[in-house]
């Protein structure tokens, strides 16, 4: 059997292979509510075969949404909808897991196709905050530098989403430190100017993930994995590094953080990114390497046989896959066809199994 469809056993959770559905965002919930297109859309992904499958960054609080139309779990009312989700998803083979996000500057968008720009607060949008008053895009607003009020209200909201996830019927959660969102915006020197304990050095800059863990183990099962999505790297001078996220990775392996989901930019313009296969691998094989922590590699991952090349050499231990699972949500299906490996299908499609 190859690596890609070999288990792989987390704490009290053993995935079938090691393909995971990638958080994506779906810009299709009113007032943070999950509806049937994310039903439809997340099933999907389980009963083409991926192991785990976890749901869009969902805010923790309102005004932590990327855009009006992103998932929330800020209100016991969204828990209804999420766990007809999370029942259908381990029905049909696979494990459930939710990204709890914030996006600090980078929210109060409208729906992208419709207007991809920020809204004000006439039309629906809201105040956003950062780690200091400093714009992602210079003809954004300029977000509010969170108080120390502010930051304990954060991680609150973090704790209570866990608490509303594990309702929901989650069996993992993974902590969203990447892409230019808050706690990302926390970690880089390029967003965050601030001068008291969450500003400046490098011990500085990671307390709120660091805090922001320990809450959320609080009231997390410890038997259940816990995944932190970090971006290894700004692609920009000045911001943050790898070697920063190696040092990172081992706190938060010391931490109890389980998988280190390795992705990379999003925090500013000014980023130079060299959009090749798999150009974020050896971040997460550094990582690994440096750590011994679990890794998942994500970027620009398309074909099984490179999927299975980057287990087999060691530079990950889970494939995360984003688009190439919107182009063909039964990817793991005919990877494992390609790969000549017999996997179970849905009983439903048993009838359509290709025959050796």
């Amino acid at each position: 059997m190859s690596l890609l469809f070999s288990p792989l056993t987390i704490k009290n959770i053993t995935l079938k292979n090691r393909i995971v559905v990638s958080p994506m965002c779906q810009y299709s919930a009113t007032d943070g509510f999950a509806n049937n297109w994310h039903l439809v859309h997340l099933g999907t992904r389980a009963i083409g075969g991926a192991a785990l499958v976890i749901v869009e960054a969902t805010g923790v609080s309102p005004e932590a949404r990327i855009s009006v139309g992103d998932l929330g779990i800020w209100k016991d009312e969204h828990i209804e909808k999420l766990k007809e989700i999370t029942d259908f998803i381990h029905q049909n083979g696979a494990i459930a897991g939710i990204q709890l996000a914030h996006a600090g500057r980078k929210a109060s968008f409208d729906i992208p196709w419709e207007n991809p720009a920020q809204l004000d607060e006439a039309n629906g949008g809201w105040q956003t905050v950062s780690a200091s008053a400093i714009p992602f895009n210079p003809t954004d607003k300029t977000p509010t530098s969170l108080s120390l009020e502010g930051v304990e209200k954060v991680k609150a909201d973090f704790k209570n989403a866990t608490v509303r996830a594990i309702k929901a019927g989650f069996k993992v959660i993974e902590i969203h430190a990447a892409h230019g969102y808050l706690q990302h915006q926390f970690l880089s020197p390029l967003s965050n100017h601030r001068d008291d304990n969450y500003g400046g050095r490098f011990e500085n800059r990671i307390r709120l993930l660091l805090e922001t863990v320990e809450v959320v183990k609080e009231v997390w099962p410890s038997e259940n994995p816990l995944f932190v999505r970090i971006s290894a790297t700004d692609w920009a001078e000045g911001g943050w590094n790898l070697d920063e996220s190696v040092k990172l990775s081992a706190l938060l392996k010391e931490k109890g953080v389980d998988v280190i989901d390795t992705s990379s930019g999003g925090l500013t313009l000014a980023q130079q990114i060299p959009l090749v296969a798999g150009y974020q691998v050896p971040f997460a094989e550094e990582i690994k390497k440096e750590t011994e922590v679990t890794t998942g590699a994500v970027g620009l991952i398309t074909s099984a046989k490179q999927a299975e090349e980057i287990l087999q050499s060691g530079k990950a231990d889970l494939i995360f896959l984003a688009r190439q699972l919107l182009r063909d949500p039964y990817f793991p299906l005919h990877a494992a066809a390609e790969l000549n490996d017999e996997i179970k299908w849905a009983s439903q499609y048993e009838r359509a199994k290709p025959r050796k």
